[in-house]
């Protein structure tokens, strides 16, 4: 079991320059993550469980050449092959808290491309996925200049690094189910970084995920400032508390193929999370009324077609479906029967449970 000064590097190698390309996915959680400990970095209140993403995914790829003056970060940042400015703050950021775990960051001028499989500004989160593979190809680096490190603390100490660029990063690193935060079921689970969960019936093989985009535009309240209106909240003890129940229970359903208990317990999880933005202090709603429709005919549809369809949130307006692949045909009917009328330009993308990063270049 790793801590965080296992991940503190002190003897490596110099390399003159290498590239590497990553492409990492985004993952939807079944059991939220909401609320940061006060006096952690990036550390969970309450452990989460999450569906990894097959095809919105982003790939990023890194050249990298040493450089005399080492004092300070050096980096070009594009997206899309393009100079973005604007992004460039938060990769700072990033670096600067990971410093002290990869000292050898000022040693090397990085050129960063990254981009997303999934329309820009189309309301899905891209952080967790642009960590990801930033957090993977940094790790790259550290192989080559320390080849003695293990694959396993490769990718744990890359799911390490994610989580200090986003919390939810660190569930996009590898596995098709990924559990983040210590909690008493869940073997060698931990705050610093995630684990993968393996022991899926095969009845979540091949799950399906289709995302509605119900809403493109930027959120009014970011993640970070919801996840802050925990520290005073009335009711977060009792969803603290909440959580680990749940995540009990779920690991129990992914076991045992539970498919319609696990559909209770993914919807009430979605509602609970809005829940508490709805009754912290200042409140906020982030769901839009076609997300409302949306919910209330997936629950119609099921009703009369005894359908395994269900619905979970992201801290967002948009829906993503979940159900079995053996109903794939007659529940994507459905939505473009009945639910693409809500969504933003009749847009939606379908994905599914996938593997986690993969390594495209190793230069």
């Amino acid at each position: 079991m790793f801590t965080d000064k296992d991940f503190i590097l002190s003897n490596y190698n110099s390399i003159e320059k290498a590239s590497f390309s990553w492409s990492a996915p985004s993952n939807i959680a079944l059991v939220k993550y909401w609320g940061k400990k006060e006096n952690g970095d990036q550390i969970p209140a309450n452990p989460s469980i999450s569906f990894t993403l097959k095809n919105c995914k982003t790939i990023t790829s890194v050249a990298i050449t040493s450089k005399d003056e080492k004092e300070n970060f050096s980096f070009d940042l594009l997206f899309e092959g393009k100079p973005k400015e604007d992004f460039k703050p938060k990769i700072q950021k990033f670096l600067e808290r990971i410093y002290p775990y990869c000292p050898y960051l000022k040693e090397y001028h990085f050129v960063i491309d990254t981009q997303n499989t999934f329309p820009h500004s189309s309301g899905i989160a891209s952080s967790a996925s642009g960590m990801a593979a930033i957090a993977m190809n940094i790790m790259s680096l550290e192989k080559a200049i320390q080849p003695e490190i293990s694959e396993e603390y490769f990718y744990a100490k890359s799911s390490f690094l994610a989580r200090l660029g986003s919390g939810s990063a660190c569930r996009s690193i590898k596995g098709n189910v990924v559990a983040w935060g210590e909690n008493v079921t869940i073997k060698n689970s931990s705050d610093l970084f995630g684990v993968e969960f393996d022991a899926i019936h095969s009845n979540f093989h091949n799950f399906q995920d289709t995302i509605l985009l119900v809403d493109k535009g930027e959120k009014q309240v970011s993640s970070t400032v919801g996840h802050n209106l925990m520290h005073n909240h009335p009711f977060a003890e009792q969803r603290f508390e909440q959580a680990h129940d749940n995540i009990a229970k779920i690991v129990a359903l992914l076991e045992s193929g539970n498919v319609t208990d696990f559909m209770s317990l993914v919807e009430s999880e979605a509602l609970t999370l809005h829940a508490m933005m709805m009754t912290s202090m200042p409140y906020f709603i982030l769901m839009k009324p076609n997300t409302l429709e949306i919910i209330n005919k997936i629950w119609k549809f099921r009703n009369e077609t005894q359908t395994p369809v269900c619905f979970t949130l992201d801290a967002g307006a948009n829906v993503h479906v979940l159900y079995p692949s053996s109903v794939k045909e007659k529940v994507l009917q459905f939505i473009q029967n009945e639910l693409v009328g809500y969504c933003q330009n009749g847009q939606y993308i379908c994905d599914e449970i996938g593997n986690g990063s993969q390594l495209l270049i190793n230069n």
